[in-house]
């Protein structure tokens, strides 16, 4: 019998990174690899990257330099780097640290068997070219093991929306959106795996319009289609723009029982001037509208968004009326960063604002957000909420799982299985979770 090789992936960033790695995992377990969660004793090592935070390609760069002595180790050992900082860097991956062997953008890695049999035989692979081809269309049927009752699934990739900060457009490409028939047939292959909840996936997930039976079908039909396979339970989606929240989709989310009541929806500032500045197409007040609208169709929904301080040319009053949106919208989660640089991008060429002030303003804006975060956590004890059972706990008889607010819950004394959806009641709230008993 063959001895399996053993592939080690490290992922970064966002949840679209997640999925594409499962899916890395099972385009190269045809070539005789399974998984194994250290590097140490890996034959194949993928480093997973994301280019969204500060240096993003120099931590890239650092990890690579730790993981060099293990070669000397094992002269067999492959590392490669896929993801957006593959795509962004490329051959200077190569050049900078020779002991890449492999190098795959996001758009290209169904092409990793192919790229794996290249550098077993010696030599390096890149590919971070944007195929014609659909790579969903060329990866492996996945496989029919069971899995955690949560999953992700990728619907729609890309970016036309060329923000001055980020650098999605040119490392993921242009807004596509996949048929809308591979995304229905993956999720019930998903449920007969045990899943039960699905977050639909995009860069701007809400800009999806995906191929159906007939015509383009709207991220609002995708979702009413995938609401009607039996034992899928539970739909999420993220992340969306406020600029493709259309009406259909507003209207799914007081009608469609399976969506749940959480939306990830970020604005970036509350100033119209940086809003301007950052190219993100729509207003504070645009934005506060939309909200609105939103929590007509669907009163209890929970808010989440993006935020970025110390933008270019941000000055006291455009921070104050970032404070007053976050105020006016008091959002469940939420997460801010200060801004920095990307290279490529229209902002890079701009002046930045002092580091002090801009540390200042994300540590005055992260208060409030936790202010909130608390008092909406805090408002949920002694109601009864719908759990989502994803794994046991550390004490003995608890089960921890997700609301239907997304809001992490500790199950004491549980009666339940993992993939099991249970009613409970939230008896106190603790810094990030719920503590919650179950109701027979």
């Amino acid at each position: 019998m063959t001895t399996p090789k053993k592939l080690f992936i490290k992922t970064y960033g966002c949840q679209m990174n997640v999925y594409d790695s499962e899916r890395m995992v099972e385009a190269l377990g045809g070539e005789g690899y399974v998984e194994t969660k250290t590097a140490d004793d890996a034959d194949m090592i993928l480093l997973n990257t994301c280019h969204i935070r500060e240096k993003a390609a120099e931590k890239v760069y650092s990890e690579l330099g730790r993981l060099k002595p293990l070669k000397a180790l094992n002269p067999d050992l492959k590392i490669g780097v896929a993801g957006c900082v593959a795509q962004a860097e490329g051959e200077e991956i190569m050049r900078r640290q020779p002991a890449v062997d492999l190098v795959v953008g996001p758009q290209s890695y169904h092409r990793l068997p192919q790229m794996e049999a290249k550098v077993r035989k010696g030599e390096t692979a890149l590919d971070t070219d944007f195929p014609e081809e659909d790579k969903f269309e060329h990866l492996k049927s996945r496989p029919q093991t069971k899995r955690a009752p949560a999953a992700f699934l990728t619907v729609q990739e890309g970016c036309d929306k060329f923000c001055a900060f980020c650098v999605v457009p040119y490392t993921r490409g242009a807004e596509v959106s996949r048929p809308a028939t591979r995304v229905l047939d993956e999720a019930r292959a998903l449920v007969d795996r045990g899943v039960r909840e699905v977050t639909l996936l995009g860069q701007n997930v809400n800009a999806y319009h995906g191929a159906g039976p007939k015509g383009d079908m709207t991220l609002a039909a995708l979702v009413r289609e995938l609401a009607k396979i039996d034992g899928l339970d539970r739909i999420r989606y993220t992340t969306s723009h406020p600029n493709d929240m259309e009406d259909d989709l507003i209207a799914a989310h007081g009608e469609v029982e399976a969506l749940m009541p959480y939306l990830h929806l970020p604005v970036q500032s509350g100033s119209d001037h940086i809003l301007k500045r950052m190219n993100r197409s729509h207003t504070a007040e645009s934005y506060l509208r939309l909200i609105e609208r939103i929590r007509t169709a669907r009163p209890d929904i929970l808010m989440s968004g993006d935020f970025i301080v110390g933008f270019p040319e941000e000055s006291d009053a455009d921070f104050e009326a970032t404070m007053d949106l976050v105020r006016e919208v008091r959002y469940g989660y939420a997460y801010s960063f200060k801004y920095s640089t990307r290279p490529g991008t229209p902002a890079a060429e701009r002046a930045l604002i002092p580091d002090d002030v801009a540390n200042d303003r994300l540590q005055r804006l992260q208060a409030l957000i936790t202010q909130h975060q608390k008092e909406i956590q805090q408002s949920m004890v002694g109601r009864e909420l719908s759990v989502l059972v994803e794994k046991s706990g550390r004490n003995p008889g608890q089960m921890l799982g997700k609301s239907e607010y997304l809001h992490a819950v500790h199950i004491d004394d549980a009666q339940a299985q993992i993939g099991d959806i249970v009613p409970v009641k939230v008896v106190k709230s603790m810094t990030n979770s719920l503590t919650a008993r179950q109701i027979s």
